[in-house]
């Protein structure tokens, strides 16, 4: 769709937004017995030796090796690398009742450390004789760092741009090519089509591929940023609404 713009002005996706870190709704399974961890519905599906050494995994965009340490019998500690750079450091801590995880991930691949604190209910329990953290958990509140908060937006009639206060960024016009984030490790492409003044779909992609959808609706009044991320990596849809800083 093209608009004119004269019939643009002033974008009501310009300015700050703070991002509400959305909760995972589909439990995490974790499985810690015999010398090996396993994972589903976490940070990646994984099946790798806990014995506190880097081992090879398959390559993503942000790591290839995995670290798993069972530093007690309430407490694992989990490294991923890339090219040997520590990429994101995750501690899972369970209470001593075993009935909640908290769970905290240093994202160290910014010029800062963003932390992410998320906190979980255990729904299932683990096989007889495992690591307590063995079982299903679902998440119930999240905590984001606000240097890993904050993203400025900016729309004009011919492309849309975001940056944070860490350096990360794109500048996509509207023009059906893909245009690179910078400052990303993972080198994704952005694409961004405008549907309305208020909405905007942007499409990120990996080595060609697409990777996730994000479609962005600046809901009446203009305080708040309505959110559907489709990750097509791991087939799940994410719904959640950003809030404008005054």
């Amino acid at each position: 769709m093209l608009l004119s713009p004269a019939l643009f002005g002033q974008s009501p996706f310009d300015g700050n937004w703070i991002i509400t870190q959305p909760l995972q709704q589909k439990p995490a399974v974790y499985l810690l017995a015999n010398g090996m961890f396993r994972c589903s519905g976490c940070m990646a599906e994984m099946e790798v030796k806990s014995d506190g050494d880097d081992h090879k995994v398959a390559e993503t965009a942000y790591w290839d090796t995995l670290n798993v340490q069972m530093v007690d019998t309430h407490t694992v500690a989990i490294i991923a690398k890339k090219a040997g750079k520590t990429m994101l450091t995750e501690v899972d801590a369970i209470s001593s009742d075993g009935t909640t995880l908290t769970q905290v991930v240093k994202d160290t691949t910014e010029a800062e450390t963003v932390t992410i604190e998320t906190r979980y209910r255990r729904v299932a329990n683990g096989p007889e004789g495992s690591h307590a953290i063995s079982g299903s958990w679902r998440a119930f509140k999240t905590n984001r760092s606000r240097n890993g908060s904050i993203v400025n937006y900016k729309c004009t009639a011919d492309g849309f741009s975001a940056e944070t206060p860490l350096g990360e960024g794109f500048n996509a016009k509207f023009d059906g090519k893909d245009y690179p984030v910078e400052d990303d490790p993972g080198r994704t492409m952005v694409s961004a089509k405008l549907l309305s003044p208020d909405t905007v779909e942007l499409t990120s992609k990996r080595n060609g591929e697409v990777v996730a959808i994000k479609r962005m609706s600046v809901v009446p009044g203009g305080k708040s940023i309505h959110v559907v991320f489709k990750n097509k990596e791991h087939a799940t849809i994410m719904v959640f609404d950003m809030r404008k800083e005054p």
